[in-house]
């Protein structure tokens, strides 16, 4: 698996997560410290299913997250 930076962030309470690709290879996760424990695990658990799934290669967001939700790989 690549590299993965992780980094707590105030992000808006709608945002449980973000992945980025970085430049050099690997993926950076920000979760959100606004977020109790238990739900910083499953932000990331969520982003970490995009990266195995390698979502980026992909275009349509709706169906990508539905997957990520459905638990379809």
């Amino acid at each position: 698996m690549d590299d993965i930076y992780v980094y707590l962030v105030d992000l808006p309470t709608t945002v449980p997560e973000m992945v980025a690709p970085c430049i050099g290879g690997g993926f950076t996760i920000y979760l959100n410290a606004r977020l109790s424990y238990q739900d910083r695990v499953k932000a990331y658990l969520h982003a970490l299913e995009h990266v195995t799934r390698n979502d980026w290669s992909r275009e349509d967001v709706q169906q990508i997250e539905k997957e990520a939700h459905d638990g379809i790989v």
